[in-house]
């Protein structure tokens, strides 16, 4: 009898912390489906009508889908999106390998570094960090002002179609610091044995980050790698601000983010904008598969 009465109070007081932890569950339930879920389901519904948001929505099939290929605006954003997305990560990777290598030697101050450096990432897809841009490049801008005193009168970068993605590519490598502290942690568990007994085989340090480093970091890279590419795929404010909305000059910063809003709430055309968005969505789930697949080819675990 007294052992079934301390199971009683056991079960019940587990049933009350279950209880409670289902109440404190219910506000990230009701977002989950307020937020996430219902747009989500909404926004596929959407995609296979004819809406723009002052009718009701009208069912039109595939139009929508079949539309995408005789749009030139449609590919002139996918164009921008895959050079701005191959180019820029793999440039801000690297530099934030190498910035998180030298601060591997133990500087003095790194904690301040390591702040100074990771604060980029927090700013550079703010509307001021664009609004700065915009003046850095301009026609008076800080760089034509540098160049000015080499005797070299520049343009406007942002007016210029073969430079103004360049400009979005260099802000994007500037937002470095969230990849260089995660490589800096990572960094910070390879075990100094290895690189001792190297030193002794007679391993430069060249070989040294290629067999040692590389190898060991692949799987940090490789977490870099998807979250980056994920967010350069939907990229929106930098190329809305710096061009004003319209993706110019000669949609040269024509982000396929930027077409889905001008669709959506520029031209009030959400039908075709809800099969934009959900293109995009299937577009960057087939690249972040892409990068599973091949990466047992590369990422080395410590089990391997």
């Amino acid at each position: 009898m007294a052992t079934t009465r301390s199971r009683r109070p056991r079960a019940s007081r587990l049933h009350s912390q279950g209880l409670a932890a289902h109440i404190f569950l219910i506000p990230w339930w009701l977002g989950l489906l307020l937020v996430t879920a219902i747009p989500l389901f909404a926004s596929l519904y959407l995609a296979f009508t004819d809406y723009n948001i002052l009718s009701s929505p009208e069912f039109n099939g595939l139009e929508n889908f079949r539309r995408m290929f005789s749009d030139e605006y449609f590919w002139a954003s996918v164009r921008v999106t895959l050079v701005y997305v191959f180019v820029s990560i793999p440039l801000q990777l690297a530099f934030a390998l190498l910035l998180a290598l030298i601060l591997d030697r133990g500087l003095r101050g790194l904690a301040f570094y390591r702040s100074a450096f990771y604060l980029p990432s927090l700013l550079g897809t703010s509307v001021a960090i664009a609004i700065l841009w915009r003046q850095i490049f301009g026609d008076e801008g800080l760089i034509n002002q540098a160049l000015g005193l080499f005797g070299i009168h520049g343009e406007s970068w942002l007016q210029n179609p073969a430079t103004a993605l360049s400009t979005l590519v260099v802000l994007n490598v500037w937002t470095f610091g969230s990849p260089m502290v995660i490589f800096l942690a990572g960094l910070r568990q390879i075990p100094e044995e290895l690189y001792e007994a190297a030193k002794v085989d007679g391993a430069t340090v060249v070989r040294q980050f290629t067999h040692i480093t590389v190898p060991l970091l692949t799987p940090i890279i490789f977490f870099n790698l998807i979250l980056q590419t994920i967010g350069a795929f939907q990229a929106f404010t930098q190329a809305h601000v710096v061009s004003g909305g319209t993706g110019g000059p000669a949609n040269s910063t024509l982000f396929y983010t930027l077409y889905i809003y001008q669709q959506g709430f520029a031209n009030f055309d959400m039908g075709y904008a809800s099969a934009l968005a959900w293109v995009l969505m299937i577009a960057i789930a087939i690249v972040t598969a892409i990068h599973f697949i091949l990466s047992k080819y590369w990422v080395f675990y410590g089990d391997d």
